[in-house]
């Protein structure tokens, strides 16, 4: 076995071509692949979008984001950031351009979005970011990133039932959660 810098990593993401219909992504130097998202997921998706004004956020999918000082190009299912910072073009969105990430929990994902995400969003130093879980129909929004790598977390965790609206104070809007779907036939989990 040869060992290879955790950073390097990203050159082989970058040449990588997962199957049709996998997502891969460099989480603290490890490769995750997932397959692609169900209807719930991408309804989610969909309705957080919607609610998102084009004059004052873009809210992008599929959009890797560079956490600088880690091993990590994560690609949350939803990036928000104000169209005055986009960049005119490349794959990497560096995260001090970033207000919001959300997640949407899979019961493949539940650890990765609820611990390991949690601490490179936060070591990102990302405002908001907002797991948005199906299996227990709720979403937790985290703020005020504080800590460095691993030791990186968020000190405010405020958890929300669906049907509740989501106070998304970094947006300055409230966020419906009403329309959102449920995956009833998943096992619950213990987190947060």
């Amino acid at each position: 076995m040869t060992a290879v810098d955790e950073r390097g990593m990203a050159k082989y993401l970058d040449e990588f071509e997962p199957p049709e219909g996998v997502k891969a992504e460099l989480l603290r130097g490890v490769i995750v692949m997932m397959a692609g998202p169900g209807l719930v997921h991408n309804l989610i998706v969909l309705h957080t979008q919607r609610q998102m004004p084009l004059e004052r956020w873009y809210p992008l999918q599929t959009q890797d984001v560079d956490i600088a000082g880690e091993s990590s190009e994560p690609v949350p299912d939803l990036v928000v950031l104000s169209p005055e910072v986009l960049p005119s073009s490349g794959r990497l969105l560096p995260s001090q351009l970033v207000t919001m990430v959300l997640e949407v929990v899979t019961k493949y994902s539940v650890h990765q979005d609820y611990v390991v995400k949690r601490s490179i969003y936060a070591a990102g130093r990302i405002p908001a970011y907002l797991i948005v879980d199906p299996i227990m129909a709720h979403c937790v929004l985290l703020t005020k990133p504080a800590g460095q790598g691993e030791d990186a977390d968020y000190l405010s965790q405020e958890i929300i039932k669906f049907g509740d609206p989501v106070p998304l104070d970094a947006l300055g809007l409230e966020l419906d959660t009403s329309e959102f779907g449920t995956l009833p036939d998943v096992r619950p989990h213990r987190y947060p």
